[in-house]
């Protein structure tokens, strides 16, 4: 094992151990971290649920990586579509970095939600599937809150140490503005929709 692969699993145990502090569900025991095996997001029955879903494709975007802008890291669309390079997506736009084995992301999602029903036309709303080793479960999770936003997946862990997310916990929400920049990114959760209406206001300067 080289010393770069060592350093990159002691960082994704340490980096687990916070995410099971952050949040955690008792029952279960998968511990994230960067490296794991391979996990199919593009099966033939997610793509069927995806359908039935009514979840919203995944669209690449068309610019160039830009300065504080999101990482340089292209992720599989969740229940099969076009991969997307994050660097390539341009605001306004809600990212939320999410799991099914995360109490308070499932309870974020129907408020995702609602910010994709009620304002899509202003701003965009993109979910990530961090770390999450039962994409099948993350699907019924997707299905269960009626959420129809477009998914990608990241069942690798490409963005455990990429600015500017540094995850150190779930659930993580990123505003990004019209010229590619990350305009806020914090760990945390929100708890209604004025919550995420009031951050999109306050960083992306739209009246929502």
């Amino acid at each position: 094992m080289t010393s770069r692969r060592a350093a990159r699993l002691l960082a994704g145990a340490l980096v687990g151990a916070l995410l099971l502090a952050g949040c955690s569900d008792g029952g279960r025991d998968f511990v994230p971290g960067p490296g794991r095996a391979d996990i199919d997001v593009d099966s033939a029955e997610l793509r069927e649920a995806k359908q039935a879903a009514g979840i919203d494709d995944c669209v690449p975007g068309t610019g160039e990586p830009v300065e504080d802008g999101l990482p340089e890291v292209a992720l599989p669309c969740f229940g099969g579509g076009p991969e997307v390079d994050l660097s390539s997506l341009r605001g306004p736009l809600v990212v939320n970095l999410w799991a099914q084995w995360c109490g308070p992301c499932r309870r974020e999602l129907p408020i995702y939600e609602q910010l994709h029903q009620r304002h899509g036309d202003r701003v965009g709303v993109l979910g990530i599937d961090y770390e999450d080793p039962q994409p099948g479960k993350a699907m019924e999770e997707l299905t269960e809150s009626g959420a129809t936003y477009p998914q990608l997946a990241d069942p690798d862990g490409e963005l455990f140490a990429a600015d500017p997310f540094r995850v150190v916990g779930l659930p993580i929400v990123a505003l990004v503005a019209e010229d590619g920049t990350v305009a806020y990114v914090k760990y945390q959760e929100v708890e209604e929709l004025s919550d995420l209406t009031d951050l999109v206001e306050e960083h992306l300067g739209i009246r929502l």
